[in-house]
């Protein structure tokens, strides 16, 4: 076995890297071209980010392709520039569109790596006759029998197994992820030894195509007519004011709802249909239990073997927390999870990711989006009355 898991010399052994035009990615074709692999960088071109956000590129356009193409040249490998851009935006940029306008909070991160990367680039992986797609990702993948499973990295800092949950078994058994046992000093330093014209570069902060964070931005751009207003209405049935579009608001948000009122205030739900914002106290934001949808399991074994009792788990709903106590059920086809701490301001469309512990080298055990959450007995009879009074 060579130092990818894989049988046969490095020489003799082909890798498609991914490279974003970040450091990450750069340092993964250097480290494998370095050892000896024969490397083939592949750039994706997602979209025209002066077109989509009037901003210059921070991931996979403009400058970015630029800086992947440079590095490919350092370090003397081929490179290719893939246009997946109509690709990206009718499996990521539209659904993301369409669940914001909807009242969930997407993560279309977790989108992108299930279409886009570890779909569609897989396969060119696989059509170039490469052994395995490596990417710059911060996470651990372990031989697990037959086959392979995804544990946090060293740099808890970096963890992105949070956006990874949703990597079937059969793409984990053929990628690769060299940077999950480095931390990331020690990533740019070896960016910087090896003369990497990225290496000092800054990592992208924001969702690709989504400018300094401000969704409403780029959802104004793709659905024009969906800032329809209505009302703000407090989880006790006073209407407070008025809104001009829940796309302008999150679960959770505290600043900006923008009415007074003689209490700190939280938004607690997003009603689209009735075009209703609720707000109302902290402790309506806080939530024991998660109904998943589009589960991916991970564990050994079946979803359906889970006891009757259940597993205990750890949880994240965000991608920045801890992995949390919980229970995870499955019951006549229905996936949820209790936390056992309880959480604040969850969505739904937001990611609950399962792990074997809260510790650094935890095992993945996949996860699911937010179906609906169950909040406290009070807060849950408050919201039904709103939504009976609003089918009157």
């Amino acid at each position: 076995m060579n130092s990818l898991d894989l049988p046969g010399r490095p020489q003799d052994t082909r890798v498609v890297v991914a490279m974003s035009g970040g450091v990450d990615s750069s340092v993964v074709a250097g480290i494998l071209a370095r050892e000896g692999y024969e490397v083939v960088g592949v750039t994706l071109q997602l979209y025209d980010h002066g077109a989509a956000a009037h901003r210059p590129g921070s991931c996979c356009a403009g400058q970015d392709i630029d800086d992947a193409r440079r590095v490919a040249e350092t370090l003397g490998i081929a490179h290719y520039v893939l246009d997946y851009e109509e690709r990206f935006r009718k499996a990521v940029i539209d659904p993301f569109a369409e669940s914001y306008v909807a009242g969930e909070t997407p993560i279309p991160c977790v989108s992108c790596n299930q279409t886009v990367k570890f779909s569609d680039l897989l396969q060119t992986a696989r059509d170039l006759g490469a052994d395995a797609l490596a990417t710059g990702h911060y996470i651990r993948s372990k031989a697990n029998g037959a086959h392979r499973a995804l544990h946090r990295p060293v740099d808890a800092d970096r963890d992105q197994s949070y956006f990874l949950f949703a990597t079937t078994q059969e793409q984990i058994d053929y990628l690769r992820f060299p940077l999950g046992g480095m931390p990331k000093p020690e990533v740019r330093a070896i960016a910087q030894e090896m003369g990497l014209s990225v290496a000092g570069k800054q990592d992208s902060q924001d969702i690709c195509f989504v400018p300094k964070g401000k969704y409403s931005d780029i959802i104004s751009k793709l659905k024009p007519g969906a800032a329809n207003g209505g009302d703000i209405v407090h989880i006790d049935g006073r209407v407070l004011g008025r809104h001009e579009g829940i796309m302008h608001y999150t679960i959770g948000q505290r600043r900006g709802i923008g009415v007074a009122a003689g209490e700190p205030l939280y938004v607690v739900h997003l009603d689209a249909e009735a075009a209703r914002v609720v707000v109302g106290p902290r402790e309506a934001l806080e939530t024991r239990r998660l109904f998943l949808r589009q589960v991916n399991w991970l564990g050994d074994g079946p979803l359906s073997a889970i006891p009757a009792e259940g597993l205990e788990v750890h949880a994240k709903v965000r991608s920045t927390r801890p992995p949390a106590p919980a229970t995870l059920y499955h019951r006549a086809g229905t996936t949820f999870v209790d936390l056992h701490e309880g959480e604040a301001g969850v969505a739904p469309g937001q990611a609950c990711v399962l792990y074997s512990s809260d510790g650094d080298d935890a095992r993945v055990y996949g996860g699911g989006f937010i179906e609906r959450s169950e909040r406290s007995t009070a807060a849950e009879a408050q919201l039904a009355r709103l939504d009976g009074l609003s089918a009157l």
